[in-house]
């Protein structure tokens, strides 16, 4: 088990035992009832695990049950401690300075009832899909010439995932008309259940100069054999550590996810020498799932598009996802003059739910410089 497992059933585990210290300290349970509550705890620390063994072995009804009770449970969870942890913070406050404080109950509850809220709202968040729109002017086009190019990221297809929130999606994507369509990762989830029909959704929507994916962590996953001959499936040219030049005026190169190198040790050049090999004077887009930038990179390329950290997904994690990233969702202009843009995903991980984070397609105009065209 990798350190990353260990660490976060640690951590979920002590958050189930803080659950039940709350509720101990507010009613006075028999055993008879502790005999109930303390084995749905245990189940429920362990329901992640329980859910990769489902889709593997259960019947894919059964098995997107389990998922929906599971991921639904740690939203739930994650955000009742999110509450709670300020007001017990707030109630030891006060008790040391022998002030007024909240009652046990109040502590209880209010972080309740604010988690169950936040819950029945993020589901309605999660499928309120919004289409964010980014210019970009260039030299690098022949004068006049636009090109739009559509992302879609971290739609996370599986168990929770399916065709009618896809359907949503790619009408999005028909609306905008785009000349080219990619995904920057996590097309598919660890849980690649029942997705026949899911490819011939994709294989309608045809961009006149194509359709481009990358590798997420997820795909490696879900297994990159299948993952793999999903997308490509689905229409997509996937780009794995390589990089082509399409209709002689731009550049699209794509590299695999770090999560590629346990799962499949095989690689091909560097990131660095990838982007110059391809021709300067085309504009060239990097396709990557992490928003991690490159020093060796800088220079080697005009936009780069990544997903991967859902800005978070329910806040307050999109506070972690900010500490980490350069930039967390939305664009940031590189000293260079190049630009990184991060979307904050289509679809939902674990929770099918969001908040503070609405799910995205985003769509990126690329203008001559000369055509009049405001920067986005």
């Amino acid at each position: 088990m990798s350190l990353f497992l260990i660490f976060f059933f640690l951590v979920y585990g002590v958050m189930h035992l803080y659950l039940i210290l709350k509720v101990r300290a507010v009613f006075s349970f028999n055993p008879e009832v502790w005999f109930c509550i303390i084995p749905w705890m245990m189940v429920m620390v362990s329901s992640p695990y329980l859910v990769w063994v489902s889709e593997r072995t259960a019947p894919e009804p059964l098995a997107r049950v389990i998922a929906y009770t599971a991921y639904t449970w740690m939203g739930i969870l994650f955000l009742y401690v999110s509450a709670s942890v300020p007001i017990d913070v707030y109630r030891l406050l006060t008790t040391l300075f022998s002030l007024p404080s909240p009652s046990r109950a109040f502590a209880l509850f209010a972080p309740l009832i604010i988690a169950l809220s936040i819950t029945i709202y993020g589901y309605l968040e999660a499928g309120d899909i919004r289409v964010e729109r980014f210019v970009i002017k260039t030299q690098r086009l022949p004068e006049g010439r636009r090109l739009r190019i559509v992302q879609i990221s971290d739609v996370h297809l599986g168990l929770i995932i399916r065709h009618r929130r896809l359907r949503r999606i790619l009408d999005e994507v028909r609306k905008a008309e785009p000349d080219i369509l990619v995904s920057t990762g996590d097309l598919v989830d660890g849980q690649m259940n029942e997705l026949e029909g899911i490819d011939v959704m994709f294989r309608e929507i045809n961009p006149p100069l194509g359709k481009f994916a990358v590798t997420g962590n997820h795909e490696f996953y879900a297994g990159i054999r299948e993952s793999v001959d999903f997308i490509e499936r689905a229409g997509f040219r996937l780009l794995r550590n390589e990089g082509v030049t399409i209709d002689d005026i731009i550049n699209i190169a794509g590299v695999d996810d770090p999560a590629g190198i346990r799962y499949d040790p095989s690689s091909g050049p560097s990131e660095a020498r990838l982007l110059a090999s391809l021709p300067r004077d085309r504009f060239t887009i990097l396709l990557k799932h992490r928003p991690i930038l490159e020093e060796d990179s800088t220079g080697l390329f005009d936009l780069q598009l990544s997903g991967h950290t859902h800005k978070g997904q329910l806040f307050p994690f999109g506070l972690i996802t900010r500490l980490y990233y350069p930039v967390d969702a939305g664009s940031m202009r590189i000293m260079d003059g190049s630009y990184l843009y991060v979307s904050r995903g289509a679809g939902t991980w674990g929770p099918p739910m969001r908040f503070l984070s609405p799910p995205e397609v985003t769509v990126i105009d690329i203008v001559s410089r000369h055509n009049g065209e405001k920067q986005g």
